[in-house]
């Protein structure tokens, strides 16, 4: 297998393992929803939270079939706003005491972790671009 061969393999890898994690965020953000209580503050929340817990991965998924750099840039901007816009209503349901802190922990280094991923490509796409 010659470089350029590895380093597409290595990359095609990367994005089904960011697939798969941004797919399992979306998993564990639905099933923290359907255990929150019904009073209509929390499903205000709540649904901030599903919204934009479940769009990073589908956005995600669209970022893969970008069809040139531009439009990867676009996508990519969207995904980071999302998964960013996740971690907040993490922290809020946590900080209000809607959800005990303990049950948001793994959920929110997930989502910190992905924001940092996909903000760590954009960044180099948009470096890449310009250079």
């Amino acid at each position: 297998m010659n470089p350029a061969q590895s380093e597409a393999t290595s990359s095609l890898a990367k994005a089904t393992e960011l697939k798969q994690r941004s797919k399992n965020l979306a998993i564990r953000i639905v099933n923290l929803f359907r255990s929150l209580s019904h009073s209509p503050d929390v499903q205000t929340l709540g649904k901030q939270l599903l919204r934009s817990g479940t769009s990073v991965g589908a956005n995600y998924r669209a970022v893969c079939r970008a069809r040139s750099k531009a439009e990867f840039i676009s996508r990519m901007s969207i995904v980071v706003e999302e998964a960013d816009e996740t971690v907040f209503w993490l922290e809020l349901l946590g900080e209000t005491g809607i959800v005990r802190p303990e049950r948001t922990r793994d959920l929110l280094k997930e989502a910190n972790e992905l924001v940092a991923i996909f903000g760590a490509s954009l960044r180099t796409s948009k470096q890449n671009r310009s250079a």
